[in-house]
């Protein structure tokens, strides 16, 4: 399967909008839960996905999988939520450096998280566990994924940071980036005019539901 390609601009502008207005921007859908996190809280991430689907505790898919990437990917790696090893370290994070990927999303867990803060690779994981793996099962390479209240096809779009994870849709990446861009400008305006004495009660138009709930307004 190939999946699509969007420039790169896309993606770097959509690191730069942030996880939380790309979620306003599509209504809150496909939000993981919190329960994935990065390595170090200055990681970001934005890119296409390719899916692996794993079984717990050996990561053989994920060496055959860095043959099969682009410059740009995300691995979006289902190992079942399994937290006693860790099947990405240090020496794959070398290899996907090389091949120019954009990150991986693990639901499961990763080791070596020093020496991968220092390479300055994201990695969003659910554990960290000094733990190795087997290397002799196989798994199922981008396909439909679902974890942390998400579903994840191959090719949707990853956006990542310290703030949370959001999944697009593939086919509403145009849109939701432009709806995100507006939500940035208005916001923008917001934060110029409370430079200048704005309240946000006025600006978000509380004042009627602060009257409602017996608010005294000044």
């Amino acid at each position: 399967m190939t999946i699509p390609k969007l420039p790169n601009e896309q993606y770097q502008k959509a690191i730069e909008l942030g996880s939380a207005t790309i979620c306003e921007a599509q209504g809150s859908r496909g939000v993981m839960a919190n329960e994935i996190r990065p390595v170090h809280p200055s990681m970001k991430m934005a890119g296409p996905a390719v899916t692996l689907d794993m079984k717990p505790g050996d990561n053989l898919m994920l060496h055959y999988a860095l043959l099969k990437t682009n410059p740009g990917d995300i691995l979006v790696v289902d190992a079942k939520g399994f937290l006693e090893a860790g099947i990405w370290g240090d020496i794959l994070t070398e290899q996907a450096l090389f091949k120019q990927l954009g990150g991986i999303l693990v639901n499961g867990a990763v080791r070596d998280t020093d020496q991968i803060i220092e390479m300055d690779f994201p990695v969003f994981t659910k554990g960290i566990c000094i733990k190795g793996t087997t290397k002799i099962q196989s798994g199922e390479l981008n396909v439909p994924l679902t974890f942390s209240n998400v579903r994840i096809n191959p090719g949707d779009i990853v956006v990542a940071d310290s703030d949370g994870i959001v999944i697009i849709e593939k086919e509403d990446f145009d849109e939701v980036l432009a709806n995100a861009i507006a939500r940035e400008e208005k916001e923008m305006k917001f934060r110029e005019s409370i430079k200048k004495g704005g309240v946000t009660a006025n600006l978000l138009n509380l004042e009627k539901t602060l009257e409602d709930n017996n608010f005294i307004l000044d």
